[in-house]
């Protein structure tokens, strides 16, 4: 890995590529994130999946808000047919409004 990448977050995307399989186990084992750049450009970032479940996935409390507040309202019950339904007139509502 370079040393940018070991002592910050930044690589470059030829770095990554050449280097791919050391990077992927580092960013795994020690829970880091890199910031890969493209003429120095950043253009993505690689994470540990573990990271990127905890950015993406809420917490189980909110979780069990929503689901609690789905089962009161009854939205729980519904369809992805019938969400898709509710969804599209929803936008077809909003399109009609004068802005």
């Amino acid at each position: 890995m370079s040393a940018s990448a070991s002592n910050g977050t930044v690589i470059s995307a030829l770095r990554a590529r050449a280097n791919f399989g050391r990077i992927l186990d580092d960013v795994d084992s020690q829970g880091r994130s890199l910031v890969i750049e493209k003429r120095g450009t950043p253009r993505a970032v690689l994470m540990s999946l573990r990271e990127y479940v905890k950015l993406a996935a809420p917490e189980p409390e909110i979780l069990k808000i929503i689901g609690e507040d789905a089962k009161r309202k009854g939205t729980n019950l519904l369809s992805s047919r019938q969400i898709d339904r509710v969804i599209k007139a929803a936008r077809a509502q909003r399109k009609k409004r004068p802005c």
